[in-house]
């Protein structure tokens, strides 16, 4: 059910996370550990990644698996970024796999991924959810995947003046008091990121969380479940906090 990272600290290649890294997310996609739906993520992928002085990320998504991805595998040795969230894809059921359709989702200076699933949200729980979006982000819902109505809630919330984790704690509230749900959510605007686990795995180290630890080395925590991970970068890599839902 999908795989997702998102690194905040010094700048780094994003080769060396995506496909350079014992369990990068290149082989989290196609040989997942700790992934309970599904064998593989092949539905395509995406990566949105801040350049120095920019407010707003970069962004590339494909349909393409990330192991198939050759040209984006090669190009990505020269770019270097101390913000970066990428996402392999396993579609949800009824989803239309196209690269509007995957993560990171990118709204000003946010990108947004989701690892989860809403249950029956193509049969009317979608449409629940999307009556409480704002008209100004629902007219920005490009595609029918849950993960865009997720982000358009959570943007409200911002918009609201939440902080990150509040934002992220209020949605995955209103989602379950109306549905059952995998709702592991990540966003971040280069300057911190937030992270939700409700279902499936999520691990954190220093300044960076992803489904899966990208290697053998210590230092990784096994994040809990029904708990909101919160980041921050600095010169020693940065650090985060946990806390329950």
């Amino acid at each position: 059910m999908c795989r997702h990272l998102a690194y905040l600290g010094p700048r780094i290649s994003l080769h060396e996370l995506l496909f350079d890294a014992p369990h990068s997310l290149c082989s989290q996609a196609r040989s997942p550990r700790h992934q309970t739906s599904g064998e593989n993520n092949p539905d395509g992928w995406g990566v949105g990644w801040y350049r120095d002085g920019d407010a707003e990320p970069q962004r590339y998504r494909t349909v393409k698996p990330i192991w198939d991805d050759t040209d984006f595998a090669e190009e990505s040795y020269a770019l270097e970024s101390g913000a970066i969230l990428a996402a392999a894809r396993l579609a949800s059921p009824g989803a239309t796999i196209v690269a509007t359709g995957n993560a990171p989702f990118l709204s000003g200076p946010w990108l947004c991924s989701l690892n989860g699933a809403v249950k029956d949200f193509h049969h009317g729980v979608g449409d629940r959810l999307r009556e409480r979006v704002s008209a100004q982000r629902l007219a920005e819902i490009e595609g029918d995947s849950d993960s865009e109505v997720l982000f358009a809630l959570t943007l409200d919330r911002l918009d609201a003046g939440d902080a990150p984790a509040h934002a992220l704690a209020t949605v995955v509230d209103e989602v379950l008091a109306i549905a059952k749900a995998r709702l592991n959510i990540v966003i971040t605007d280069g300057h911190v990121l937030a992270a939700t686990r409700v279902g499936n795995s999520l691990f954190a180290r220093g300044s960076l969380v992803s489904s899966e630890p990208v290697d053998d080395a210590g230092g990784w925590c096994d994040v809990p479940d029904r708990s909101l991970v919160v980041a921050t970068a600095g010169d020693d890599g940065g650090d985060h906090t946990i806390s329950a839902l």
